[in-house]
């Protein structure tokens, strides 16, 4: 199986030994985003602008992986507070519009962080 390693200056670099993305298999499979600008700077306010930056960067990722994230089956949701899940369906509706992806969100203690999310595509 060949598979493509991809990374974009439009997202943060990984913050350990992971890669932005692996494309295989006509699959790419988007790593966690967090709430940060691509020069790596931390998104300081609201849960709506920590939760936009990170779909922000997941559709710079999903583009340098050569799709957006309207190629996106499966997401998975990590939230530090259940209280903020309102919001992010408000944001999940308008990103994925009338054909959202399969989704699971769960509570996760994050480190400074109230959201993180990971995306695989189908290119």
């Amino acid at each position: 199986m060949a598979k493509e390693i991809v990374s974009t200056d439009q997202a943060p670099k990984p913050g350990g030994p992971y890669s932005t993305a692996v494309v295989a298999n006509g699959f790419a499979f988007l790593a966690g985003q967090t709430p940060k600008r691509p020069d790596g700077s931390k998104v300081e306010g609201s849960f709506t602008e920590e939760c936009e930056q990170v779909f922000d960067n997941l559709e710079a990722v999903a583009n340098a992986c050569g799709g957006s994230l309207h190629d996106a089956v499966k997401v998975s949701v990590f939230l530090r507070d259940f209280a903020d899940f309102p919001e992010l369906n408000r944001i999940f509706a308008e990103r994925f519009g009338d054909h959202p992806p399969a989704r699971t969100t769960v509570p996760a203690d994050l480190p400074g962080f109230s959201i993180e999310v990971d995306v695989i595509l189908a290119l």
